[in-house]
């Protein structure tokens, strides 16, 4: 059983920044980011690989947010700037054993952390 603690949500002003991290109970291989704001579907917002070889961004935060990772702490970090308030949502963890195709979408993983708010004030 893998647990997943993030921390590092808030109330930013659109254009600013945050540091979103969560940290992991035990080694994982694939952890990924995703959000879910009020009345709609949890989304992928970025995915990272165990050696960090592999990183994929939904088209929404590229070139805005950067996954990275720290495997000696068990943590992944989201780097979030030039926030809008777009980005406002629930941010959730997730971890799995396996990258695929499918590990854009949730049913890929099998640990989620408890979210942590981001909210963007225009």
């Amino acid at each position: 059983q893998v647990q997943l603690v993030e921390s590092g949500g808030g109330l930013v002003q659109a254009g600013g920044s945050l540091r979103l991290s969560c940290a992991a109970s035990t080694r994982t291989y694939v952890m990924g980011w995703f959000r879910q704001a009020p009345g709609k579907e949890r989304e992928f917002v970025s995915v990272i690989t165990w050696t960090g070889g592999n990183t994929v961004y939904a088209h929404s935060v590229k070139g805005r947010f950067t996954i990275s990772r720290d495997n000696a702490k068990n943590t992944v970090y989201l780097q979030m700037n030039n926030l809008k308030p777009e980005d406002t949502a629930v941010y959730y963890c997730a971890a799995s054993e396996v990258y695929s195709s499918d590990s854009y979408t949730p049913s890929a993983y099998n640990y989620w952390g408890q979210g942590t708010q981001v909210t963007v004030s225009s």
